[in-house]
């Protein structure tokens, strides 16, 4: 079978090579890659026969599980789109969901739904609903039919509709820096061009085992899915409850590379590593935000012989950069380069191209520029646009435009092209006319050693315009004194970035449904 150009064609792809290669292990059930592609093939007829439509949304809210996977990339193949829905959101906020992309089809658990059925009663263009498991009896749906998930595969097998790579396959929901989540739509083009970049820097061949522990809906966490598929290697499905659940499945799996978010970082570098890890774990990735020096430093102790690479991507265009290993000691703080296939440039207000270590707006253009937010024009207009015909690859006899993301986020170039995240826009404090990064505010808290886990952010004040908080937790097992801790951070900080107030909490702080730390709600519940 020729390279996939399709996202459901890197499962067929991997099964024409290496059809008895596990893919999939979920517990103590395993798929191999004939198996997954077998199911895929025939949940795509079943939803054919269902009546869907070219591009229609087809809804997953389960935990991970391998029917998840299965909607996802058989709804590819049926010519759908799908939407993988958080399965920590609360009912209310997966009916925004629905309803917000019209979604068609949903497929969910019998106990999901149950909670469901008051929101779906306001979901009209719901049609039908499968339930997984072996429910005894299928609930009535009002204005849609409900099937059995075993019924469903039984269809007879149908082709798909005819679709192409610039064609939309999926909606990924963002957690929302303001107000309602904004559904980020993605091609069948970005999706396996990510996979093919991501797997080309990471390495990533048919041998490896990848630990899905972020939720499959974030995309860094579908991201697990579709490089692990590109390169035929496998995918351990993890819930857990405590990061403990996280190291038990890595020594247990004999997991090769594992990616997560700096929060359930800082979690698994408080823990004791097994030697036995050393041999087969190589590669973990950080995303989602930056992660402390302290906790990188602690993770490379305890996993001398892994690899570690630092990421940076948008949900707009999939993944953005990578630092490579080889440069940690030398950039710690860096974000890398554009990873293959992609270009990311640096941007003054007016379009023109900052000098190095000049502050300017991140853009990204490439193969892995999603297609915008569903059914919001303005939000799209406000970050998809067309680049300056000034930029180097845009000669001005190119007629058309190129759309790239503006992604809100400021940073700097070094000398030799590096990035260095500097803050989100959105994000950023104003107190007595500077200007702060609340990562940088947290950085400085980590490194302290005082505190398990940080937030910061800035409230309003009459006379700053905005005051600095850090709400923080103590390391485990020690007490935290705030007086030693606002000591350490006078001597650390200029007078401006030093917290006006430092409020400690017992127990892990918030997170949005993608696993980061939650200041937006840490603000909001500030008394």
């Amino acid at each position: 079978m020729p390279a996939a150009t399709l996202l459901h064609e890197l499962v067929l792809a991997s099964a024409s090579r290496s059809d008895e290669r596990v893919a999939l292990t979920s517990g103590k059930l395993e798929l191999n890659y004939a198996a997954l592609a077998r199911q895929c093939e025939q949940f795509a007829a079943g939803l054919i026969a269902l009546g869907l439509a070219r591009a229609e949304r087809v809804a997953v809210y389960l935990e991970k599980r391998p029917e998840f996977v299965t909607t996802c990339f058989g709804t590819a193949a049926a010519g759908g789109a799908f939407v993988p829905v958080n399965p920590l959101l609360k009912p209310e906020q997966v009916g925004y969901i629905l309803r917000d992309c019209k979604v068609r089809v949903l497929v969910t658990s019998a106990e999901r739904l149950a909670l469901l059925l008051p929101e779906l009663a306001n979901c009209h263009d719901l049609r039908q609903v499968i339930v997984v498991g072996e429910p005894k009896e299928l609930p009535t749906v009002e204005g849609a039919s409900a099937h059995r998930w075993n019924e469903v595969c039984d269809a007879p097998p149908r082709a798909g509709h005819r679709v192409i790579d610039t064609d939309m396959t999926a909606i990924l929901y963002t957690s929302g820096s303001t107000g309602r989540p904004k559904g980020v739509v993605l091609s069948h083009r970005n999706m396996v061009m990510g996979a093919q970049s991501v797997a080309s820097y990471l390495g990533n061949h048919e041998g490896d085992t990848l630990l899905a522990a972020l939720p499959l809906s974030f995309d860094a966490g579908f991201s697990q899915l579709t490089t692990a598929f590109h390169a035929g290697a496998r995918v351990v499905l993890l819930n857990y409850l405590l990061p403990r659940d996280v190291l038990n499945a890595v020594v247990r799996e004999q997991v090769t590379g594992l990616t997560a978010v700096p929060p359930l970082w800082i979690q698994l570098a408080q823990l004791d590593w097994p030697e036995s890890v050393t041999p087969h774990l190589r590669y973990i990735a950080n995303t989602g935000g930056r992660m402390p020096r302290e906790t990188l430093a602690a993770l490379r102790a305890r996993l001398p012989q892994t690899r570690p690479f630092l990421m940076y991507g948008l949900t707009e265009a999939f993944r953005a950069t990578y630092l490579p290993p080889e440069e940690i000691d030398r950039r710690p703080d860096s974000i890398g380069k554009a990873i293959p296939n992609a270009e990311v440039l640096v941007l003054r207000e007016d379009g023109s191209e900052c000098a190095p270590n000049e502050p300017g707006e991140l853009v990204q253009r490439g193969a892995l520029v999603g297609l915008g937010y569903w059914n919001d024009p303005e939000k799209t207009a406000e970050r998809y646009r067309p680049l300056p015909h000034a930029i180097a690859g845009r000669e001005s006899g190119l007629v058309l435009p190129e759309i790239a993301v503006y992604s809100g986020d400021t940073v700097r170039r070094d000398e030799d092209g590096f990035l260095y995240f500097i803050g989100r826009r959105d994000e950023m404090i104003k107190t007595s006319g500077y200007r702060v990064s609340p990562n940088e505010v947290e950085e400085i808290l980590y490194a302290t050693t005082l505190v398990g886990e940080c937030a910061a952010f800035g409230v309003a004040h009459d006379t700053l315009g905005q005051a600095i908080v850090a709400v923080v937790t103590p390391p485990p097992g020690v007490s935290l004194d705030p007086a030693a801790l606002l000591a350490e951070c006078r001597k650390r900080m200029p007078a401006y970035m030093v917290p006006a107030r430092i409020e400690v909490r017992d127990g892990a702080l918030p997170r949005n449904p993608n696993g980061k730390i939650d200041r937006k709600a840490l603000a909001a519940g500030l008394s």
